[in-house]
């Protein structure tokens, strides 16, 4: 029997690299390394590994689309005085449709990357987007994908944790088996954000930084280079440790307090993406993640509007408007959406 195709995401880092591998006793693997320009530094690596596997390679320039999905919007957050989410972006937008796209003309069912989460496929007919491993768990910055794109998706690395895909890679003998990971943003590899926005000029004026009762207490080098509940690198003294309150791009202005003033119940969700339920009709109970971290907080979310009310049960510290509010019940993603204001 002749085994299905699938396209896999070959970065060449070692999770879809060993992704590659299992699959491989499946489907026929066909890799599709995405290349975003001068910034790319991976297709040498994901090409060896196509090589030493035996399977079909191609590549893909995404840069356009990456520009107007995730660049352009990534330095309008910042100058808005929001703190973007790339990743959480260019999922649903850039990475996951162009893995689609090959497969529509290869003739492949699904889809594939490395990424530490599940699918499961519900009694009502929703495609599940399920936690990975606890060490590793990567559903956050899934949660935006589309019931459209999770009924093609397979990812590989679910049940395992980072430890032991390194020793599946050693064992294997995949040659990227003891590459570092990369912790940062594909077109930032420096990870010096503000650097980025400078050499693109879209860097902000510098401005001042202000306490809560609007005295001044010193000059901001430019609104890009902050977030809320940012106490570091601020270069202001004072009768107390300063934390980032307020960004105002309208007055060029941050606001710097003792932080007492960060914690917030009612927060304000925009552009939900709904995973295990058609839609949200009424209050639900559910746990949700804040930023891209382990810690969840039970919440009560309930429609407003277009958008979704989420009622923390216990307060939450700097919700950021440009970041993701995902929502768990259990181990199963509910939905998500985009944080735009703290209402209290």
């Amino acid at each position: 029997m002749t085994k299905p195709k699938i396209v896999l995401g070959l970065s060449g880092g070692v999770d879809s690299a060993v992704s590659a591998r299992l699959l491989q006793e499946n489907y026929i693997v066909i890799a599709l390394y995405l290349s975003i320009g001068p910034e790319a530094a991976g297709e040498a690596d994901a090409r060896a590994v196509a090589e030493e596997l035996g399977i079909e390679f191609h590549t893909m320039n995404i840069s356009e689309a990456l520009e107007r999905h995730v660049k352009a919007p990534f330095a309008s957050d910042y100058l808005s005085g929001r703190t973007p989410l790339p990743c959480a972006r260019c999922n649903p937008l850039v990475k996951f449709p162009s893995l689609l796209a090959l497969a529509k003309e290869v003739g492949a069912d699904y889809i594939s990357t490395g990424h530490y989460a599940r699918v499961e496929h519900s009694p009502a007919g929703r495609t599940l987007l399920k936690k990975g491993q606890p060490s590793n768990d990567q559903s956050y910055m899934l949660a935006q994908l589309p019931q459209s794109i999770l009924q093609k998706v397979i990812f590989p690395l679910g049940n395992y944790n980072k430890d032991s895909i390194r020793a599946k890679a050693e064992a294997f003998g995949i040659p990227v088996a003891h590459k570092p990971d990369s912790m940062e943003i594909c077109f930032i590899p420096d990870n010096d954000y503000a650097a980025w926005l400078v050499r693109r000029g879209a860097a902000a004026p510098d401005g001042d930084f202000i306490a809560p009762d609007g005295k001044v207490l010193g000059r901001h080098g430019g609104i890009h280079r902050y977030t809320l509940g940012q106490s570091r690198g601020l270069g202001v003294s004072g009768p107390h440790r300063y934390y980032v309150s307020r960004i105002d791009p309208q007055t060029n202005t941050v606001t710097l307090s003792d932080g007492t003033d960060l914690m917030r119940t009612r927060i304000l969700c925009g552009h939900p993406n709904w995973i295990a339920i058609p839609a949200l009709d009424g209050p639900r109970a559910v746990t949700a993640r804040f930023r891209h971290a382990r810690t969840e907080t039970p919440c009560t979310i309930s429609p407003m509007g277009d958008g979704v009310l989420v009622e923390a049960h216990t307060p939450v510290r700097a919700p950021t408007p440009g970041q993701l509010a995902v929502f768990y019940d259990g181990d199963t993603v509910v939905g998500s959406g985009w944080i735009q204001s703290a209402l209290s």
